[in-house]
């Protein structure tokens, strides 16, 4: 087996019995990135010297009280600042930032319980699109399948994880962006509830949508991470001082009398039959467990696309202003007045699909438009939140597909904007209402590619997520395959 087959506390209990050590788990993480990711293409940029250097350090302070992440090699998608080391959002704009002064939050906390960052991970560039076509630092691959994606904006985080280079990764997910990954690429992703974890150090995309989470090959991985970072920061106005089970414990009550609702939305038409199948076994696979399901309605899911790209964007135009060529970033090299600087800066250093939602964003909030598209979509958001708390006063919780498609392969979609926006169609509706929600893989096309499906819980009860997700889990076996670039010895 290799290193990358054990959960967390496997390979704690072989490190404190000293049959590897943390510097085995660093080598490890850097022969798999050596061997694949010429491939796979997750990093942008590796931090070598300094996590052998850490590695070394933390095995001869290893003793009884550390946590069950210490020594674990991680890696943190590109959008998440990290203290000296390079940090661009994977673009072109960012490309210099090379020496950021200060660590993201949870880059503090991960520090705190003593993970490796091993690199930073690819991304559409400014976390916008759905396939890391759109990243500066050329395309992620999806290791099932080489001439597919592995979904976006958080494609290196899956498939970095996919492809056995670290144990577990952070992602963001704007509107999809770690569980449509996650489902593409076979692995478990996790959106926590708005304002459980701090977005100090997150580059901004949309800030009432984006939410870090984290990414791993298991559900009980995914809760001990989760763990980590989650807290109210005084450095984020948006962070909520909540109570945090331990979510590890809550997952192992089981699922029986849970009530399960299944919005008929999601399985409408468009949704592809192997992917309805995959789920219909899945909701039959729960009954066995002991849990009840009914189908529900979320009628206002339907405009949760036209919703979120005008809020999306027009939060998008007024966070990507900053990046002017003046302060720090990409300046053109043009001799040129003042003005014309903030302009071909920002010509030569954003690109199309950036370009495409500061457009967007810029028309949606400007006078005459304001009330017509962004206020309106305000209201819309209202009613699709007021969907998920009418149906979560019967039900613990809400199944259906992460997504309406398996991956497609690369290019396909690149050139067709409405086509890619309508990827995040069945998770959308998550950000706009503020719920948590999580990818965990439940099948595999004929063709052998993951199927995603998706638990959505209340406000702050990821610990019911979980719960749900842990018992589908231990129940089959759809966690333990592996892609043919999947870390297995092969």
């Amino acid at each position: 087996m290799s290193l990358f087959d054990y959960t967390l506390k496997e390979l704690q209990q072989m490190l404190h019995k000293k049959e590897v050590t943390v510097t085995d788990l660093v080598d490890a993480s850097f022969k798999r990135i050596n061997e694949v990711d010429d491939k796979v293409k997750a990093f942008v940029t590796l931090n070598e010297e300094e996590a052998r250097k850490q590695a070394k350090e933390l095995d001869e302070k290893l003793n009884d009280e550390t946590s069950i992440l210490y020594g674990m090699p991680i890696g943190i998608k590109d959008n998440i600042v990290t203290k000296g080391l390079r940090t661009t959002s994977a673009s072109r704009m960012l490309d210099n930032f090379n020496d950021p002064l200060y660590d993201a939050t949870v880059i503090q906390k991960l520090n705190e319980v003593n993970t490796i960052t091993v690199g930073k991970l690819n991304m559409d560039e400014f976390a916008m699109g759905s396939s890391t076509e759109t990243s500066f630092y050329g395309k992620t691959r999806n290791p099932w399948n080489l001439d597919y994606v592995p979904g976006g904006s958080s494609g290196g985080s899956a498939a970095s994880v996919a492809a056995g280079e670290v144990f577990f990764s952070l992602g963001s997910d704007t509107g999809g962006s770690i569980r449509q990954p996650a489902a593409f690429s076979g692995v478990v992703g996790l959106k926590p509830t708005y304002g459980l974890v701090s977005r100090f150090g997150l580059i901004a995309f949309a800030s009432s949508l984006d939410q870090i989470g984290p990414i791993t090959r298991t559900v009980e991985d995914n809760a001990h991470l989760l763990q980590a970072i989650v807290g109210a920061d005084k450095l984020d106005a948006t962070s909520v001082n909540a109570d945090v089970p331990n979510y590890s414990e809550a997952m192992q009550q089981g699922v029986k009398g849970l009530r399960i609702g299944v919005p008929k939305e999601y399985l409408d038409e468009g949704v592809n039959p192997e992917v309805k199948e995959a789920v219909m076994a899945a909701l039959k696979k729960y009954e066995e467990l002991g849990a009840t399901w009914e189908e529900v309605s979320l009628p206002h899911s339907k405009y949760a696309l036209a919703a979120y790209y005008l809020l999306s964007s027009s939060e998008a135009s007024a966070n990507l202003a900053r990046f002017d060529g003046i302060r720090y970033g990409h300046r053109t090299d043009k001799r040129v007045d003042m003005i014309d600087v903030y302009k071909e800066s920002r010509a030569e250093a954003f690109g199309e699909e950036v370009k495409r939602r500061i457009m967007l964003g810029t028309f949606a909030l400007s006078s005459g438009y304001y009330d017509a598209y962004y206020k309106k979509a305000q209201k819309v958001r209202t009613l699709i939140k007021n969907d998920f708390e009418k149906v979560f006063e019967d039900y613990d919780v809400i199944i259906g597909p992460t997504t309406p498609t398996v991956a497609f392969k690369i290019g396909e979609n690149v050139d067709d904007p409405l086509t890619m926006y309508a990827q995040d169609i069945l998770t959308i509706p998550i950000n706009l209402a503020g719920v948590p929600a999580i990818s965990i893989p439940c099948g595999l096309t004929e063709a052998g590619l993951p199927i995603g499906l998706q638990i959505i819980g209340k406000h702050f009860d990821e610990a019911t997520i979980y719960r749900t997700a842990y018992a589908f889990e231990q129940a089959t076996d759809h966690h333990k395959k592996r892609p043919a670039l999947g870390g297995a010895s092969e």
